[in-house]
Formats: C-alpha cells, structure tokens, sequence
C-alpha cells in the first residue's frame, strides 16, 4: 500500500530524457516516489494507497531549488534602494548590525524560508549571519537545506573573530554531517571581504567534511578591479590559484567574466548561481548564460536576498534566466524553456551532489513535488506546460507542496508550520530606518 497516491494532471519528469507524463500517476512509499506513469494503464485498477489526491488540468513538477539566498533578510525588503552593490552593502551591514542577532535570524528566517515555500521551492541554499537559526526555520517548516558557517574579516554581526567563525563552522558541519535535511556548507561572503588564508582556512573545514563551498564571485566590475589591484588576478583566477574551485564550488553571480576564467569554471566542475533579478535592480549587469551553456557549465539559478531583489520569486528568476539573454543578443531562439527549468530543479540538485536524491521526479527518489494551478487566466490555453511554467506561470499558481512525501502547502497555504505567529512576531520588531542608519 502506498502512503500517497496523486492521480491526473501532468508530470513534469525533468528525468535524463525530460520525459512528460499527461494523465499521469504517481506512488509514494515511505518518502520516496515508488510509482510514476500514466494513469490510463492503471485506470481499472489504481492500487490502494492511505491517501489519494486526484487532479485534473494540474501539473506536477519537482520542489524548486534556489541555489542563492539570504532568506533571514527579508526582515529589511525595500529598505536600502537605488545603489550600486557596493554603496549598497555598507548600508545593508548597518541594517544588519542594528537589530540582527540568533532570534531576530530565526525570526527573518521563519519569513525568507516561508516565502520559498510558498512558491513552490523545497530546497533553499542559503548564506546568512546565524546557520543554526536558519537550519532550524527550515527544519521546522519542513524545507530541505544548505548553509553552514559565514566568514567575513571585519566585525561583522555579532562582532565575531575569524577563530570564531572557523569553530562556528566546523560544528555546524559537524552537528549535520548526516542530516537528510540539512546540507552542510562553509559560506565565504566573497573573496573582497575575505583574505586568501582565511579563504584557506574556510575551504580546509569544506574539504574535511566534504561539505558545500559557496561564495560570492564576480558580481561587480569593481570587485573583478578590486581583486586585480589587490592580488594580481581576476576573481576566478584568484579563487583558482587558492586551490578553492572544485565540484563543490558554488560561485554566486558571476556577472562579469572573460573567457578563460568561464574555461577555469568549466574545468574545475565548479557551479555558477545565476542570480539575474538582483543583478538588474543593483545595476550589477546581465550574465553570460548563453557562455555558460555553451561551455557546457552548471548553471543553478537564485533569487538573493529580499533586501536586494525584494522578491523571493523563483518564477520572476527563470522568466528573467529566459528572456535576458534574448533581449541582450537579439536572438529570440538561444535559451530554452527546458534548459532554464532544469537550473531551477536538475542542475541545482546536481550543484549539491544530491542529483539521485532530489531534483526530479523519478522512482527511488525523494517524492519532493508541487502541483501547479492552470486554472487562472493567464494559464488558459495551456499548449505547451514547459513554456507555459517558464513564462506564463507566477508563485500565484502554485497549489500544492510536498517534501519527502509530506504536505507542507494546501491550496496555496502553509500547514506543515504556524507562520501567523511569525509574521506577527515581524510586526512588534523595531526596524531601523534609512535615517538611523546614516
């Protein structure tokens, strides 16, 4: 007997051949999916299950994959506005430093964490001041998880030494080392703000516990001169020649990069986040995906943090992932809507090396899936569901969650956690204001 059984609607495969299942069925045992097909072969005869959910136009897809976050952020959305990264960092570290410590994290996390939820993403990897707190929103709503310990050289949140960062992170990937939820990672914020021995010392603990390594790269033209006046070399050569760059890699951004270095990721099998929606607002430029493709890297997709996108819409990401490099080449035909949703499930899924785990929805995987409405306007006709969800479909439509085989989202709602109290929790904080902050 099958704990679930979800008959009807559309399946969305994303499997090596993007196989697409219509009137399809799906068996859940024990959290992994043990059944998947068409439901006409087993119309007569649908096998017994403890719950059984029947569809209709829906489609089903795999939980979304944010590969780039800074979910506990959300608690400052639209606070600093109208700067360059740089300019704008300095006030986003203000922001942080004046009310950011592990409750007021768990709090913003709670919020972040929810937000992706409800939109349809089951795995965030996210870099933030207080792992734990973070680690323990996700755990409580459910979401599956990356992050680990943050390094940064000058005080940051909580006033913390590099000697305290090093320990914070070895725990941390210690405490998860063999958690089904949670992926462990070390998170360097960028190799502007961190020195190359302590990027060392970060990429030793990464190594040790073969944990994640993500970090900010490339994202600006003065961080690519910056690095280049400081030690000689561009951002990916620098990273390169510090031994840091491997399969484990996470490079956020990478907005800016010449040929060689697009070979050096390539080469070393390291993964780039594309993050396109907080590159346009900050006025970061527009990243070479159709180089990445046809280089044949790894491309994850991300949403950064609300404070700077102020949306947490992995919808807006891959519409923008999509349409970007069209309108930058004027070549309607480079990028394709299958491409650009295997960065939001597949290839996010191989980033973290759970490839067999997670990602798509196949037989012996985690039945991590979400059911799409196509019952609003913009959905009607429906004559393609690859396009229709890269650039028709909105965080709006989606209906239902499920993670490990269990419902987090119903009919567009959290059940799996009470978010209520958080948001009221939200309200009674007292917030800085940009005058506070000058």
């Amino acid at each position: 007997m099958y704990d679930l059984l979800i008959t009807g609607g559309t399946i969305i495969t994303c499997n090596n051949s993007f196989d697409i299942i219509e009137d399809g069925i799906i068996g859940v045992k024990d959290s992994k999916i043990s059944l998947i097909g068409s439901k006409n072969k087993n119309k007569n005869n649908l096998p017994e299950s403890k719950e059984c959910v029947e569809l209709n136009n829906e489609i089903i897809i795999p939980g979304l994959i944010n590969a780039h976050c800074h979910a506990a952020d959300s608690l400052f959305r639209g606070l600093v506005e109208n700067l360059s990264l740089e300019d704008w960092l300095q006030e986003v570290w203000k922001a942080e430093k004046a009310i950011l410590n592990p409750e007021t994290t768990l709090l913003g996390s709670y919020l972040g964490l929810a937000e992706n939820l409800l939109a349809g993403v089951t795995t965030v990897v996210d870099m933030f001041w207080y792992p734990f707190e973070t680690a323990k929103a996700s755990l409580d709503l459910g979401l599956r998880l990356c992050t680990g310990g943050i390094f940064i050289d000058f005080p940051g949140v909580g006033g913390r030494t590099h000697e305290q960062y090093l320990v914070e992170a070895s725990d941390f990937c210690s405490k998860f080392n063999n958690s089904e939820f949670v992926i462990p990672a070390v998170m360097p914020h960028g190799s502007y703000t961190v020195g190359p021995e302590h990027l060392k010392d970060a990429k030793k603990i990464a190594n040790d516990f073969k944990a994640i390594f993500s970090i900010h790269a490339a994202e600006t033209m003065f961080e690519q001169k910056d690095i280049k006046n400081r030690y000689g070399d561009t951002v990916i050569r620098h990273l390169d020649k510090l031994d840091l760059l491997d399969e484990k890699a996470i490079l956020a951004h990478c907005v800016h990069l010449d040929n060689a270095e697009m070979d050096i990721i390539k080469a070393t099998n390291s993964i780039i986040a594309h993050n396109p929606l907080s590159n346009l607002k900050l006025g970061s430029g527009i990243a070479p995906t159709l180089d990445f493709l046809e280089k044949e890297i790894n491309i994850t997709l991300g949403t950064d943090g609300a404070i700077s996108g102020n949306d947490l819409d992995m919808w807006l990401t891959m519409r923008l992932a999509a349409t970007l490099p069209k309108g930058k080449l004027m070549k309607p035909d480079i990028v394709n809507a299958k491409d650009v949703f295997q960065m939001a499930t597949i290839n996010g899924a191989k980033a973290l090396g759970k490839s067999s785990e997670i990602g798509s929805l196949e037989i012996g995987k985690q039945a991590d899936m979400v059911i799409i409405s196509t019952n609003s306007l913009h959905s009607i006709p429906l004559f393609d569901p690859i396009t229709h969800l890269v650039y028709s479909c909105s965080k709006s439509d989606v209906k239902h969650v499920y993670i490990a085989g269990k419902q987090c989202v119903k009919d567009g709602s959290i059940i799996s956690f009470d978010i209520e109290n958080i948001i009221k929790d939200v309200k009674k904080l007292k917030m800085p204001t940009l005058n506070s902050l000058l």
